[in-house]
């Protein structure tokens, strides 16, 4: 009974989490990240012919980046209007690029379908952290190799979650995504479905006129603090206005004028289990 109950809460965190990504507009934040998916690729070594998958593709940064490879990509994500907008930028660049309706958590693919897997601060969101590693192993051939971008729980963008998280708390038993962004959390997820995991932690800079205009864009755009501000309403959104400004300007260590704010990301590349016949 408890089982059949947590499944029931997984499964409505989840339809909340859907309606929160497709709020606003990730792509607007996703064009700013593209360089973290580029050097991802880089680093898994994606060979030209590859067979690629991008989970929790959004509009599609890491299948861009492997197509640009010469890789065969494909994507899934749960928001219609991201992979149409990911569409549209293969369609211009003249890249051939296939975007699929997906679950990060119950991949539309059969097992062994990928020469790697990549998941570009996606994966991480999935409420059943446990499912979506599973997943993210299930279709990657043995020996294949899976590669990940995810925030520390320390840096910039963990940080921001946090102070999202003391306004508006999260749903109760769900873990928190930022806990991808530790290599000890990664290697118990995936135990014995990979024989190697190496970590590299990575700084991305986000480049704004203003703290405040990097709080305003993000509360236009990104879903999770789109959401936020919606549920702390007027007077607590001013609190969260606040508290977000100053965060920005401790880590741009500015008080005023333009801010360059360091973001640190755990970049992994696993080997799935099995290496290749």
């Amino acid at each position: 009974m408890t089982s059949t109950r947590t499944v029931s809460g997984l499964a409505q965190v989840k339809e909340r989490q859907q309606q929160m990504w497709a709020s606003g507009d990730f792509h607007a934040v996703a064009t700013l990240i593209q360089p973290v998916a580029d050097v991802l690729c880089d680093a898994v070594d994606l060979q030209a012919g590859w067979r690629v998958l991008d989970v929790a593709c959004g509009s599609g940064n890491a299948a861009i980046a492997a197509a640009r490879c010469g890789c065969d990509a494909v994507g899934i994500d749960y928001v219609p209007a991201l992979l149409a907008r990911g569409r549209r930028r293969a369609e211009a660049e003249g890249l051939s690029i296939e975007l699929l309706e997906g679950d990060a958590e119950a991949i539309p693919f059969p097992d062994r379908s990928f020469d790697a897997v990549l998941s570009v601060f996606g994966s991480m969101f999935a409420p059943n952290h446990r499912q979506a590693a599973i997943e993210l192993a299930r279709v990657c051939e043995p020996g294949g190799r899976i590669g990940l971008a995810t925030w520390t729980p320390d840096g910039f963008i963990g940080e921001m979650l946090k102070v999202v998280a003391a306004h508006v708390p999260p749903p109760p038993g769900v873990a928190s995504p930022i806990l991808w962004g530790t290599e000890s959390y990664l290697r118990e997820l995936f135990g014995d479905q990979i024989d190697t995991l190496a970590c590299r932690e990575r700084t991305f800079t986000f480049r704004f006129r203003s703290a405040e205009a990097y709080v305003d864009y993000f509360r236009t755009y990104y879903g999770p603090i789109v959401k936020a501000f919606e549920t702390a309403g007027t007077a607590g959104g001013a609190a969260l206005f606040g508290d977000l400004v100053d965060l920005v300007r401790r880590f741009a260590r500015t008080t005023s004028g333009p801010v360059s704010i360091p973001a640190t990301y755990l970049e992994t590349v696993a080997v799935r289990t099995g290496g290749r016949a």
